[in-house]
């Protein structure tokens, strides 16, 4: 395994320090026997004279240094090359208790292992303190993008357990300079708590080690917002409230154009969910209506909260999946009308939230307040509309299950969550179900009791975290896509299918506007005159319009 991951290296920093230690220690030794070779060669030619080869005199080293014999040319008569045969006598011995403590011992002692000596050079890297969501899903994110890190858990056998899996963690008290100093702190360009009521020690003490560091800290009640942005910390995230606020948005928000774009007749750009039970689970996108359509253009897809924009036609829909279709607004009505189990996020006024704590709260606050809202949970409360157990029919009932068009699940435990999510569909299957669970795990169980649209906790907040390191480069469901109308001189001479085959940074061409009139179909010719409209998020719409020269 050693010898694998020192092969695949790409270069030397890329090695823990335990590795970079073995192979300075074999190029070391490979060193000193073959000066010892070239010295004793020489010795016995000139002192002894005795000439023979290299290679005799290289056996006869490997023999004295490992004390399995002196050779055949025992004895030496002049002092010189006596000493010299001593000194490789030493050496071996030397060599051999070097070799049996860094070699040997690891590999079979069963006591902790310095996980230091474990990591690869940092530098620009994230630090992460105490992350209690799941590091496993973190990690695994990381390390898919390249992202440099060094993971601290006061949990021995935790921090043991990701190192052995070939995670970058360390085991040791985040608060603690001496720890943080492990972790490289001084060179690192972010740090990430997750340590409850031990934020702000950390980062007070991170802080004061580099005060260059980005800080970002997870916190479980949107209260402490304030609190930890006095002592330095430039991002809060509350995972709860923040899968709440996603699951309202996702109920009732739709992409529409920024005011100003309209043009010609009516055109919308829209988010569309492959529902639960919908025909066109497993089904590659060009073989849905949204492909054939020429008046329609398929902007964007979210897969498993992948953006990929455009989908490729090889791209297969998965429940989950979250089109982004432009194009007149009785097409896609249309074709909305076709595709049985898809539907659009703007439908629901009439929303059931069970679960009244972080996360039920902030799904509340972020519906719009024409959407009529009920909330349900265990404990009565001044935002909870309904005191029982989701997981009982009659509180389901009490709360109007059977009238409303979605029900936003944001119970705290999970079994609870897929009970309810069960008994809900039991009880109407007009309903769209959008829930949150903790374990990543239990997504696809909670897609088989019913739910239409599921966010993990641990998956959601992982990707958060990845998108406050690199920006853009992940994007959520709910990123922004902009719309925006230019001019076409950049474009002119293609067709709007040429333009986006060609297109490198992840905008899309929607239509053409001549005349007044606007044109999606994939063949139409763009002439310098006329206008396009393109689509894409703020990063890559940015990116295009410094192409075009502004729009």
């Amino acid at each position: 395994m050693v010898l694998k991951d020192v092969l695949n290296a790409r270069s030397f920093e890329d090695l823990s320090r335990h590795q970079r230690y073995l192979v300075l220690y074999v190029v070391g030794l490979v060193g000193i026997i073959l000066f010892y070779t070239v010295i004793y060669n020489t010795g016995m030619r000139t002192l002894e004279g005795d000439s023979h080869s290299i290679f005799r005199s290289f056996q006869t080293v490997v023999e004295t240094m490992t004390t399995t014999g002196y050779g055949a040319d025992s004895p030496w008569s002049t002092p010189w090359m006596n000493l010299l045969v001593v000194l490789m006598q030493l050496s071996g011995i030397a060599i051999g208790f070097f070799t049996l403590r860094l070699l040997i011992i690891p590999l079979f002692e069963r006591t902790s292992i310095d996980l230091e000596n474990r990591l690869t050079s940092k530098d620009d890297h994230v630090v992460i303190c105490e992350y209690r969501q799941d590091s496993d899903v973190l990690l695994g994110e990381l390390e898919r993008l390249g992202i440099g890190y060094v993971l601290i858990d006061s949990d021995e056998d935790e921090a043991q357990r990701l190192s052995n899996d070939g995670y970058q963690a360390i085991n040791g008290d985040p608060g603690e300079a001496e720890t943080l100093r492990r972790a490289t702190i001084e060179d690192a360009a972010m740090v990430i708590t997750d340590a409850g009521d031990r934020n702000a020690s950390i980062v007070l003490t991170a802080l004061d080690m580099n005060a260059d560091l980005r800080v970002v800290s997870l916190t479980e009640s949107s209260r402490r917002n304030r609190a930890l942005t006095e002592i330095g910390v430039d991002s809060v995230v509350s995972p709860h409230s923040l899968i709440g606020r996603r699951l309202a948005h996702k109920a009732t928000a739709a992409v529409t154009f920024p005011e100003g774009t309209a043009v010609g007749e009516n055109v919308e750009i829209r988010e569309i969910l492959i529902r639960h039970g919908s025909p066109f689970h497993g089904v590659e996108v060009r073989e849905t209506p949204f492909f054939e359509r020429p008046n329609l253009t398929l902007v964007a897809g979210w897969f498993d909260g992948d953006l990929r924009l455009p989908p490729a036609p090889t791209d297969r829909l998965t429940r989950n999946t979250v089109l982004v279709v432009a194009g007149p607004e009785n097409a896609i009505d249309d074709v909305r009308e076709e595709v049985s189990g898809v539907r659009s996020a703007r439908e629901h006024t009439n929303v059931v939230v069970a679960g009244a704590g972080e996360g039920g709260r902030a799904a509340v606050d972020a519906l719009p307040g024409d959407v009529s809202t009920t909330t349900v949970d265990l404990e009565e409360g001044e935002a909870v509309d309904v005191v029982g157990d989701t997981t009982d029919p009659e509180t389901l009932i009490a709360a109007g299950i059977e009238d409303a068009t979605a029900l936003i699940v944001t119970v705290d435990d999970d079994a609870t969550a897929l009970l309810t999510i069960a008994l809900a569909r039991s009880l109407t299957n007009d309903i769209e179900i959008l829930a949150r669970v903790t374990d990543d795990g239990k997504v696809r169980s909670a897609f088989s009791a019913g739910a239409d649209y599921v966010l993990s906790i641990q998956r959601a907040t992982a990707r958060l975290l990845a998108r406050e390191i690199y920006g853009e480069d992940v994007v959520s469901p709910l990123s922004q896509i902009r719309l925006i109308r230019t001019s076409a001189a950049r474009l002119a001479g293609q067709s709007l299918e040429e333009a986006n085959e060609g297109a490198e940074t992840g905008w899309v061409a929607v239509g053409v506007e001549r005349d007044g009139t606007l044109r999606t179909d994939p063949t139409t010719r763009i002439d310098e005159n006329d206008d396009v409209l393109v689509a894409g998020t703020d990063a890559m719409i940015q990116e295009f319009e410094r192409g075009a020269g502004g729009s």
